[in-house]
């Protein structure tokens, strides 16, 4: 598959920046999701797939399971196209869920084990499922939220089955104590572990197109209601292998160990962690949530290598008294997403690890990253980075949907073998988003000479101040040059006299004391007169989704209440 064939007239000098590893393209085989999955599973059974506090599953294992997986969901009665849930953290058992509702001919639908009931029950009524496998904490908000859906049956696991016996026995023992432990049990409710064990490893197998829905993703919410993305396994596979074409000394023979603490749920954590390891057979430590002592102990215990997170995750670990105690220097590669990354949060990252931390860029609806700087090769300040291979980049008007000049500011649009099919039961939106071969982010961005791209805010972000348009994340990234501050996040707030005007919400860094007037000089001394916040909120805390993006859209509607 190569982009430049079908499309010559595309100019890219981004090709020019990249390392002389990474190949401008790349073949992407007639493969499914699991068939990758179980290519790996061949070709390296016995090594290490999983580490789940300190217990490890081969990928033979991992994979047996998911093919018992796969013939307990069909004995259910689990048919062709059939929508299964997912309701659970970072765990074995989501993987073994995932790749076997795949074998089984399911299409799988990753849902935030943090969503209320109300949330809830309006995916699982959208994507018309009719099972769900959930985390034993949360079962009774799922049987809460399964009235009125389509759902006929519960599989319930619990995080203790893959623990070590005497870990098993302490956290059952806690159960009983605190009165957390769950009753299991009821109509068409069944047990994970039991499904997987009294099931054979033969399933009907069922021929499947790589251009078939393997995933539906919902989106964030960060700019409205949740969409479901339909992602196929060639946009799986195609992600994989791009990045693997990007990571390119992530090999098999260098037995890489991924830190698995951004959630499989989100299209970050399931491509840019679980994929790529399969890609480059690495074993995955799985953290169920982000605690920092588990972080810090299982990086220097198992010696991680690879380390995919956000922000806010890498600032906190750089600037956590524990940091110190620990030996972080196996860390090899990082890549942030999810949200803009600070250069200071970048130095004091790489400067307790040693790590190279670079920011790349994708969204839910291109499965995930498109743009990425390069790894080893040249990084630019507030770069997203360069289109990864097999993927275009254009900055379009936002009106008229053509090229723009470079250097000049418009909507960002991507098209590659990565792109999604469509969005789950929205024509509209799905027309709207996809057009002449391109996907339109919704993303505001310019481009260099040399092909690397700038984010300057989201389309429905950018803030009209009496005529001349502000860009929140030019604002965001002066705010967090700032030693006292710790995060930042700007926003168009109404005014009666100006319409809307710039208002930015600050989180200080610890023992640290600054007024407004103060900040406001610091950017009075960098921007022009009319980006400078007219308004400065301090706060403990940002609003930031489950896997880390900054909810903008929350602080405005805090605003208008």
């Amino acid at each position: 598959m190569q982009l430049e064939d079908a499309q010559p007239e595309i100019e890219r000098p981004w090709f020019g920046h990249y390392e002389t590893q990474a190949p401008a393209s790349i073949e992407v085989p007639e493969i499914t999701l699991h068939g990758f999955f179980e290519g790996t599973a061949r070709d390296y059974a016995e090594r290490v797939a999983t580490i789940f506090f300190g217990e490890k599953l081969t990928y033979a294992q991992l994979d047996e399971q998911a093919s018992r997986f796969a013939a307990g969901l069909q004995s259910l009665g689990v048919g062709w196209g059939d929508r299964v849930a997912l309701m659970l953290p970072n765990c074995p058992q989501f993987m073994a869920a995932l790749f076997g509702a795949l074998k089984a001919g399911a299409v799988v639908v990753p849902l935030n084990p943090a969503y209320a009931a109300q949330e809830l029950r309006a995916q699982l009524d959208d994507a018309q499922a009719e099972t769900v496998v959930a985390l034993d904490a949360v079962v009774a908000k799922v049987q809460e939220a399964m009235a009125d859906t389509p759902v006929k049956r519960l599989v319930v696991t619990r995080l203790r089955d893959y623990l070590s016996p005497l870990m098993a026995t302490l956290a059952a023992m806690q159960e009983q104590r605190d009165g957390s432990a769950v009753t299991m049990q009821g109509e068409n409710v069944y047990q994970f572990n039991e499904l997987v064990k009294n099931s054979s490893t033969e399933y009907e197998r069922r021929d499947l197109s790589p251009d078939k829905t393997a995933l539906i993703l919902y989106t964030g919410g960060t700019t409205g209601t949740p969409k479901g993305v339909m992602l196929s396994h060639r946009n799986l596979v195609s992600d994989a292998l791009q990045m693997k074409a990007w990571v390119w000394d992530a090999r098999p023979e260098k037995r890489e160990v991924f830190l698995g603490v951004m959630p499989f749920f989100d299209s970050y954590g399931l491509t840019v962690v679980m994929d790529l390891a399969i890609g480059s057979a690495g074993a995955i430590v799985l953290l169920p949530r982000f605690v920092m002592k588990d972080v810090l102990r299982a990086i220097a215990r198992f010696r991680v290598t690879i380390f995919p997170a956000v922000p806010s995750i890498y600032g906190a670990i750089a600037h956590h008294p524990l940091s110190s105690r620990y030996d972080l220097r196996s860390i090899r590669v990082c890549i942030s997403g999810a949200a803009p990354l600070p250069v200071g949060v970048a130095q004091a990252f790489e400067s307790v690890t040693g790590a190279r931390l670079v920011e790349g860029y994708g969204l839910a609806e291109t499965t995930s990253i498109t743009h990425c700087n390069p790894i080893y090769g040249e990084r630019r300040i507030g770069s997203i980075g360069l289109p990864i291979p097999l993927t275009d980049a254009r900055v379009m008007d936002p009106e008229s949907r053509a090229p723009l000049p470079t250097g000049d500011v418009g909507e960002l649009a991507v098209r590659g073998p990565q792109v999604m099919r469509g969005y789950w039961a929205h024509p509209e939106e799905t027309a709207q988003a996809l057009g002449g071969g391109w996907f339109y982010t919704g993303d505001m961005a310019r481009e260099d000479e040399d092909g690397y791209f700038y984010i300057v805010g989201r389309k429905k972000d950018l803030i009209l101040v009496g005529g001349p348009i502000v860009y929140p994340r030019e604002i965001e990234e002066v705010l967090c040059e700032c030693p006292n501050v710790e995060e930042a996040m700007v926003a168009g707030v109404p005014d009666p006299r100006r319409g809307e005007i710039v208002k930015a919400y600050v989180v200080l860094n610890d023992d640290v004391e600054t007024t407004e007037r103060e900040l406001r000089r610091f950017c009075a001394e960098r921007l022009a007169d009319y980006k400078v916040p007219a308004k400065i909120e301090f706060r403990e805390s940002l609003p930031k989704s489950g896997v880390g993006k900054y909810l903008r859209r929350q602080l405005v509607e805090e605003e208008l209440a």
